[in-house]
Order: C-alpha cells, then structure tokens, then sequence
C-alpha cells in the first residue's frame, strides 16, 4: 500500500514542480519586458514579478521539487531492483538535469529582482523549452521502460527541438511585426 501512496505524491509533486517551472521562467520573461516600460511602469511591474516569481518559486516550485524527490526516494527504497535498470538510470540522468535547471532558475530569480539579469528575454524564452523536452524524455522512459524506443525517441526530439525554434523564431518575428505598427 505504501508503493501506491508514494507513486500517488510522486505524481502528484512532479505536477506541481513542472508547473512551477515552466511558469517561472515566463514570469522571468515579462520581468525582464519591463524594464523597456516607462520608469513609473516598470517600478511597478518589476516589483510585482518580483514578488510573484518568489512567491511561486518558494511557495509552489521548491516544494513540488521536493515532494518529487522524497517519494522518488521511498519508491526507489520500495523497489531497488530499478536501480539497476538502463531506463531508471536514464530517468534519474534526466532528474539531475531538472534539479541543475532548477537551481539556475532560482539564480535567475535572484538576479531579477538586484535588477541584475543580464539574459535576454528570447533566451529566457527558449531556456523554458529545456524542461518541456526533460519531461518528454522522463514520460518515454517510464512508459517504454526496457522497451525504449531510442531511434523513434531521438527523431522525436529533435522533431521537438526544431519546433520549439521555430516557433520562437516565429513568435519573435510577429511581436516585432506588431511593434513596428504600434510605434
């Protein structure tokens, strides 16, 4: 019973972590679009992404990270024979990476709100891609286990990573379209 309880806040956390994450650094987007405002605008408007993105990273994003792991711990504790396997391993590579992305995101944060953030917002905005393409690969492992489709799951990502360029290189195009007829 304890296997399903941990799967059941394991889920549930990585849910939470995910949904942190990818909000976060939107937030971080907008952080850094107001500084172009006028001053008594972007007062205002980094002051409140300052306290949304600390807010959300302390509040929401840490905890589900945390949920994440410590129920990762119990159901690796439960069935240890996982340890052992390819895709487990695969799985955990992919964790690490989330908690190192993580811990820059939480860097960003900080900077943003010294008013130090030197990345732009496109690069923010394709840094937010990163998790997308983690949870893809965690899903695929934990779905296909032993079975893993490497080939099919290497042209899928790489399908993802051409999409999500292209889209933001699309995204950009249309905001300075937009740009040039309201100014």
């Amino acid at each position: 019973m304890a296997y399903y309880w941990l799967k059941t806040f394991h889920i549930v956390g990585v849910v939470v972590w995910f949904a942190g994450l990818f909000y976060l650094v939107r937030l971080l987007v907008y952080h850094r679009e107001a500084s172009a405002r006028p001053a008594a605008e972007r007062a205002v408007l980094e002051a409140q992404y300052s306290i949304m993105e600390s807010r959300l990273l302390h509040i929401i994003t840490t905890p589900g990270m945390l949920v994440t792991l410590v129920t990762a711990a119990g159901l690796l504790y439960v069935l240890p024979e996982y340890l052992r396997q390819g895709w487990m391993q695969a799985k955990l590579a992919c964790v690490a990476c989330l908690v190192a992305y993580h811990a820059v995101c939480a860097r960003l944060v900080r900077a943003a709100q010294r008013g130090a953030c030197a990345w732009s917002p496109q690069r923010l905005r394709a840094w937010n891609e990163l998790p997308t393409l983690l949870l893809v690969a965690v899903v695929m492992l934990v779905v296909f286990k032993q079975a893993f489709p490497t080939e099919a799951s290497a042209w899928l990502m790489f399908g993802l990573v051409v999409s999500m360029v292209a889209a933001i290189q699309l995204y950009a195009k249309r905001r300075r379209r937009l740009e040039g007829r309201a100014g």
